[in-house]
């Protein structure tokens, strides 16, 4: 039996503009390396942490976080789980199935134009591999 990490709900921030029951699905650039191709769909229980990965995502569109279904399987996201703090205090996942969008959620934390400019800063600096 399948252990369950989170019950969920479950966010993906993007700025794609989906419809609901359209499916999320691995094989995408990453928004923080270009030249990854993602084996996996992130997601997480956090609505403003899927705001705040929206507002970082590549393209020109308007930031979107839907709430999202996990088809599959998934497991805690690595390249945060237990890098900084024990667990997975930002309950972020991974799933190398498609999410299926459930609803748009408007009522999320926007950042600030200076924080987002900080992170985008900080995230080309960064050297750190991502676990695909």
């Amino acid at each position: 039996m399948t252990e369950i990490l989170d019950a969920g709900p479950f966010y993906h921030g993007t700025k794609a503009d989906l419809q609901i029951g359209d499916l999320l699905t691995a094989g995408f650039q990453s928004n923080y390396q270009s030249k990854v191709i993602m084996n996996h769909i992130y997601f997480t229980a956090l609505a403003d942490g899927a705001g705040f990965a929206a507002e970082l995502a590549r393209g020109q569109g308007k930031p979107r976080v839907y709430q999202v279904e996990p088809t599959g399987d998934f497991e805690n996201d690595p390249n945060v789980t237990d890098k900084k703090f024990p667990g997975n205090p930002t309950r972020s996942y991974r799933s190398s199935q498609p999410l299926k969008i459930i609803d748009e959620i408007h009522d999320w934390k926007k950042q600030s134009p200076e924080a987002i400019q900080k992170w985008r800063e900080k995230i080309a600096k960064s050297k750190g591999d991502i676990l695909n």
